[in-house]
């Protein structure tokens, strides 16, 4: 008898004929999701899954939050686009949010679509504040897809053609696990990070910055999480060049870290431009670029997002801001992650390949390597581990250079049933993967 090809299999079928080759799927046999609620989505034959992965961070409060799902319905019926060529309710309204919640002074803020489109305009933003064009990022950094994102960005594989926008340079990551320096305090490694920066500055730029731009925690490189005292002392370096320091919070921010509302804050710095996106609207397509007065005061001429600041996509971040709030998200995360890093050490003790558990709050990895000696990354154990714990009914992500690193980053509103749930779930998927390696 003909076997019958599953609804999933034949939406991907579809996909391949209308959608970009580049348009590719995570696990070898393609996933397509019909419905999610919370923590648990189901695809189109009817299974269930447990996601520990939040849509890449981005489904913040869980799926399909009813307080989102009202706000967002609600203001469609009302008006659903209008441009920044009018005053938008909504617009302001999530705004005075972001500055309620958002460190020092920063408090002028441009909506966009994407971090992507956010990032861009950070980067613009202190291009025109400072007067100088060239920027400093660092090495196993992701930005984004548009042209400066990319061009600040840190990947082979995500940068598809050479870069289009002149004057980036790249520093050393702050990747303690893999600094090539040997063993090291947190002191020291900070030390040698800030005397690359300044030589970077001095060998590969005019000496005049514009900006400094990093992610608080690298989440595509894998949640690299910088030594202690990493931000206070580039901050200072780019700031004594005149330099402006841009902190990335496009996976970090909402809490995800753990008891703060951003991860920039738990190194006690106050960036002078922040970009978010992903988990700021529950979902919502919205990314952000926040400032001080006197820089968002120093671009003067035209521009605007035709999408960016949409009614629609405002009342969802103003819905997911309040949920925030009062669910105290970044408690809520740094003992949900607490809980979870236990359980995540715990399988490191079992089994050697994961070379090391890292991350903050619930922005949690596992880097897997082939010996624990050598530290050879491990891509191919990792894609294992990926599929088993697919077959386990659980979904996490990939990340690293070489593909060799388990992401999770559940909804900031997972429970401690839930938690334990994600990892039994890991924990089965790791013994087979034991098994068959």
């Amino acid at each position: 008898m003909e076997a019958v090809a599953s609804r999933g299999a034949e939406i991907f079928a579809e996909q391949r004929k209308y959608i970009f080759d580049c348009v590719i799927p995570l696990y070898e046999e393609p996933l397509a999701i019909a419905e999610g609620k919370g923590c648990r989505v189901r695809d189109f034959d009817g299974r269930e899954y447990l996601d520990a992965f939040a849509g890449i961070l981005t489904t913040s409060l869980g799926h399909c939050h009813p307080a989102v799902v009202a706000a967002v319905q609600e203001q469609a019926a009302r008006v659903g686009h209008l441009s920044t060529l009018y005053v938008n309710d909504r617009q302001v309204e999530a705004a005075r949010g972001l500055a309620g919640i958002a460190p020092g002074d920063l408090r002028r803020t441009f909506f966009l679509n994407s971090g992507a489109e956010a990032i861009e305009t950070a980067l613009q933003a202190a291009r025109l504040h400072t007067g100088r064009t060239e920027v400093i990022a660092l090495r196993q950094a992701y930005h984004g897809r548009t042209s400066m994102a990319s061009a600040v960005t840190a990947h082979a594989p995500w940068r598809v053609l050479p870069a289009t926008s002149t004057g980036v340079t790249h520093a050393l990551s702050p990747y303690p696990y893999r600094a090539p320096f040997g063993a090291a305090s947190d002191e020291e490694l900070v030390e040698i990070y800030a005397q690359d920066l300044i030589e970077v500055i001095e060998t590969t730029t005019n000496g005049r910055p514009a900006a400094f731009i990093a992610e608080t925690i690298q989440g595509v490189g894998g949640y690299i999480v910088p030594p202690r005292g990493y931000f206070q002392r580039m901050a200072d370096v780019i700031r004594s060049y005149g330099g402006l320091f841009i902190s990335d919070e496009v996976q970090a921010g909402f809490g995800r870290t753990g008891g703060r509302w951003f991860g920039i804050e738990h190194w006690g710095v106050v960036p002078d431009i922040m970009v978010m996106a992903k988990g700021i609207a529950g979902g919502m397509p919205v990314g952000a670029t926040i400032t001080t007065d006197e820089i968002a005061g120093s671009w003067r001429g035209k521009t605007l997002s035709t999408f960016g600041g949409n009614p629609i996509c405002m009342a969802g971040m103003v819905a997911a801001l309040d949920v925030m709030r009062a669910e105290d998200v970044p408690s809520r995360a740094q003992e949900r992650g607490t809980q979870l890093r236990g359980a995540l050490d715990n399988l490191a003790a079992t089994h050697p390949w994961i070379g090391e558990v890292r991350g903050m709050g619930l922005m949690q990895a596992l880097e897997l390597v082939e010996d624990p000696a050598t530290k050879e990354p491990a891509p191919r154990l990792a894609g294992m581990l990926l599929n088993a714990a697919k077959d386990e009914e659980l979904l996490i992500g990939i990340g690293g250079l070489h593909g060799h690193v388990i992401r999770l980053g559940p909804s900031l509103l997972i429970s401690e049933t839930e938690v334990d749930e994600v990892t039994a779930r890991l924990g089965r998927a790791c013994a087979a993967v034991e098994a068959a390696r």
